[in-house]
Formats: C-alpha cells, sequence, structure tokens
C-alpha cells in the first residue's frame, strides 16, 4: 500500500478532471441536442465515481517525499488510466467503437500521436470531434509537464540534461514546480487561444479553428475531416499551422522566459536551431523536386512542402494530400524525419532533437580522436557538460525504441499486414506521428482495417513511445516490485 496509495491518490484526482471536461462535449451535446448526451453524462459519472473511490482509499498517504518507484508507477498508471477512461464516450455513443477501436483512438488522441480508426469524419457529431481534439489538447499540456517535471527526476533517456532550475524565472512565493508548471499551462492556453484567433481570421469557421488549434498546439493532429488540412483551400491557413506546430515543439520553458524576463532567446537554443535546420533543408529539398516535376508552381510547392514536412517532423500528423504521389524521394525523406520529434520539453513524440545533437557530437568526437588519440575534448551542450550519465541514458533509449520498433513489426507483420505498413505502422506509434505509409495507413488512409491485435499491439507502442520506454518497461522487472 505504500507504493500504490500514492498512485491511488493521484489518478484519483486526475479522472476528476478528466470528468470535468468530458462535460465540455457534453454541454455541447445538450446544445445541438445530440444523442450521445447520455454517453458523454454516463462517462464522466463512471470516471468520477471511480477518481473518488481511489481518493477515498489513498487519502492517508503522504505525497511529501516521493520516490523514483511510486513516481514510475504513478506516472504509467495516470497516463494508461487516462486513456482508458477516455475511451468510454466512444464505447457509449449512439454508433458505438468496438473496444479495440476505442481505446485505439483514445490512446492516439491523449498521446497526442493523432492515428485514427474512425472513418466519415465529415459527418460525424460535434461534440465527438470536440472530444477527440480535447484528448489532443490535454495530452499536449501533460507531456509538456512529463518532459520537464517527471522524465528529468527519473533520469530517462537523457532527459537530466534538462533538469530545469527554475528560480531565475519563478515566483519566490510559491514552490519552484508549481510555479513552473502554472507558467507553463499560462502559455500553453495563450497559444492555444493566438492559434484559434488565428484560424478563425484566415477563414475558418469558429468550430473548426477551436478544434485545429487544440490539435496544432498540441501537436496532435486530430482534424474535423477525413482529408485533414486539404479541406482548406486557403495556403494562409496552413502557414498559420506550420507556425504553431513548430511552437507547440518549441521548448516552453523558453516560452516562460519570454514571459518572465522578456529576453527572447528562443533562437538561440541549440534544440530549436537544430528543429529549423532540419525543416529548412528536408524543405527545400522536396520544395526542389516538386517544382522540378512540374507538379506545383513555386509558392505551393514550398507551402505544401513545408506543412506536410513539419508535420511529421513535429509528430503532428496533419496532411494537406498524399505526399506518397510526390515520388520516391518523398518517400524516403518522410520516413526517415518521423524518427525526429521537435524538442525536449515541448509537446511533440520522436527521438528528439537534443538526442540526435548529441549523438552527432559523439561522432565528431570519435573522428577527433582517431586523429588525435591524446586530445581530451570537453563534451557539451547548451553551454551544458553532458555527463556519462546521460550519454547512457540516451544510448539506452535507442536501444529501446529499436527493440520495441522491432517486435511490433514483427507482430503487425504476422497479422498479415505488408513490409512497408509493418514497418511504418510501428514507426508512427513509438514516434507518436499520426500517419504511417503504403495505401491502407498512408496520409490519405487510416487504422481502421487492421486487426484487432494489430491496434492493440500500436496503442500499447503509443504509449511505450509517449513515455520514452523505460518509464513502462521498469514495472516489468521484478527488482521494481521488491520491498
Amino acid at each position: 500500500m505504500k507504493l500504490l496509495g500514492p498512485t491511488l491518490l493521484i489518478l484519483g484526482a486526475i479522472l476528476n478532471i478528466l470528468a470535468l471536461f468530458m462535460l465540455v462535449p457534453l454541454a455541447l451535446s445538450i446544445a445541438y441536442n445530440s444523442d450521445n448526451q447520455i454517453a458523454f453524462f454516463s462517462s464522466a459519472a463512471i470516471t468520477s465515481l471511480v477518481g473518488i473511490g481511489f481518493l477515498l482509499i489513498g487519502k492517508k498517504s503522504r505525497l511529501d517525499f516521493m520516490q523514483p518507484r511510486q513516481v514510475f508507477l504513478i506516472t504509467t498508471s495516470a497516463w494508461t488510466g487516462v486513456s482508458l477512461f477516455s475511451a468510454l464516450p466512444f464505447i457509449l455513443i449512439d454508433h458505438p467503437l468496438t473496444l479495440a477501436d476505442a481505446v485505439f483512438e483514445a490512446v492516439s488522441g491523449v498521446t497526442s500521436t493523432g492515428s485514427s480508426v474512425m472513418a466519415g469524419l465529415d459527418s460525424l457529431p460535434k461534440d465527438i470531434l470536440l472530444w477527440r481534439s480535447m484528448l489532443n489538447w490535454i495530452g499536449g499540456v501533460g507531456i509538456i509537464g512529463m518532459a520537464i517535471a517527471i522524465l528529468p527526476f527519473l533520469r530517462v533517456g537523457g532527459m537530466r540534461l534538462f533538469k530545469t532550475e527554475s528560480s531565475d524565472w519563478s515566483d519566490k512565493a510559491m514552490p519552484r514546480a508549481q510555479s513552473l508548471m502554472a507558467m507553463i499551462i499560462y502559455c500553453y492556453l495563450a497559444l492555444s487561444l493566438i492559434c484559434c484567433l488565428a484560424f478563425w481570421l484566415a477563414g475558418m469557421d469558429f468550430f473548426n479553428a477551436v478544434n485545429h488549434a487544440m490539435a496544432t498546439v498540441s501537436t496532435g493532429g486530430f482534424s474535423t475531416s477525413d482529408s485533414s488540412f486539404a479541406q482548406f483551400d486557403s495556403l494562409l491557413i496552413h502557414w498559420i499551422a506550420i507556425i504553431f506546430m513548430l511552437a507547440g515543439a518549441f521548448p516552453f520553458v523558453l516560452f516562460v522566459r519570454l514571459l518572465v524576463n522578456k529576453k527572447f532567446i528562443i533562437f538561440k537554443d541549440t534544440q530549436v536551431r537544430g528543429l529549423l535546420w532540419i525543416v529548412a533543408v528536408t524543405t527545400l529539398i522536396l520544395t526542389a523536386q516538386l517544382i522540378l516535376t512540374n507538379q506545383m508552381d513555386p509558392f505551393r510547392a514550398l507551402t505544401m512542402a513545408c506543412f506536410n514536412l513539419v508535420s511529421v517532423i513535429t509528430t503532428t500528423g496533419f496532411a494537406s494530400g498524399d505526399y506518397q504521389l510526390w515520388g520516391a524521394l518523398s518517400l524516403i525523406v518522410f520516413f526517415f524525419v518521423t524518427f525526429v520529434g521537435g524538442c525536449s520539453g515541448s509537446t511533440t513524440g520522436g527521438i528528439k532533437v537534443f538526442r540526435l545533437q548529441i549523438f552527432g557530437g559523439l561522432v565528431k568526437e570519435q573522428i577527433m580522436t582517431a586523429i588525435h588519440p591524446r586530445a581530451i575534448i570537453s563534451r557539451r551542450y547548451n553551454n551544458r557538460l553532458i555527463s556519462s550519465e546521460i550519454i547512457a541514458s540516451s544510448i539506452s533509449y535507442m536501444f529501446l525504441m529499436t527493440a520495441c520498433l522491432v517486435v511490433i513489426a514483427v507482430i503487425l507483420a504476422l497479422t498479415g499486414l505488408d513490409l512497408v505498413t509493418s514497418v511504418t505502422g510501428s514507426a508512427t506509434a513509438l514516434m507518436n506521428v499520426g500517419p504511417g505509409l503504403g495505401p491502407i495507413i498512408g496520409p490519405a488512409g487510416n487504422f481502421s482495417s487492421l486487426s484487432d491485435t494489430a491496434k492493440w499491439a500500436l496503442s500499447v507502442g503509443m504509449l511505450l513511445g509517449r513515455l520514452e520506454f523505460l518509464t513502462i518497461l521498469v514495472l516489468f522487472t521484478p527488482a521494481f516490485w521488491r520491498a
């Protein structure tokens, strides 16, 4: 109970907050006299009752001193619990999804992956569309909090490098972590509202502006149409989405510093510069291909190339068309950028830019030591020393990611899927990207035709990728459960 008590207490509080969020689509359902009123009311009631039960069981637990074992269990339980209870509306709606489909959709939303098993989005009730977008938005702010406060504490995946010392900008009257998270939520809300306003002024109707703002800033990728962003002809709307997808991929601590210290240092950050370089180079390559093959005029080619690449690199998952039709080069580029991801402390998934930069530095170091065997090279990143622990943690992350990629791809292949679908399906789940490649799960398709076995495997993969693998896998070791 010493281990489970704090977990149940915190999970109970989180479930009650989730139940409150369910009241928003319930209100919309009542306003539009939808058939899903009972579904959302029942989902909120069940979620709240279970949450209250957990609170009562764990009410005597102490939270003033948390051990790593407890935080591992709390983190995994929270993400799994929110995903499962978020699936309730999809199970209880007028035209219910199967259990595998409902959990897949909810996990995809909460982890900000954006893969979907729901077709006919254009004709779905607005309350369901809003709930999908809200799952993206809820997951996005949870991802930021986890990346900044939890993963560095647990020494997971090299995130120790970004253990935040917030004393420079926090309110001294408040605990640092509490003050920092409050300001991050403020920045997250502000970006969401500005994005919504920009979409609305650019020509979206208000409902679409709200939904797409939540899915854009959270880099979640759920849309209100099967055609995703192809439903909008305006190139201005696409550029607005590009700007806010990139904003969601930046470290949110930098926005806090801008807010408090009034110092615009975003583009001085090593991660941000690296991300922008990757976007710029890949965009120029695909833009040149589209122009040289006479597929689009120059400005449209630049817009479509940049939009779709930013969408995949930031693990958002929007699409403005089937980029698989652009040629073999585009397939290669999109496959490799699937693994990139954004910056640490952002809403994105993927390997993250800082790990790629660290590995690049290690390669450079090996080259230099081969030329000058006695050279002493200082390992630094963003003007900070990189410890051997961070290197080892990053390498462990890459090994676990590769191993999980292989295992899930094999499971998908055993269900009868082809090589491209199996590999890219596994990659897009673990990297929390959204669309894969191929005719089934590509940008013009979805995951509805996959078997239940494949959907369960991908749901687990999305959670594994979002929690940086070790956070979940450590729970399956005997040492974790020893007193």
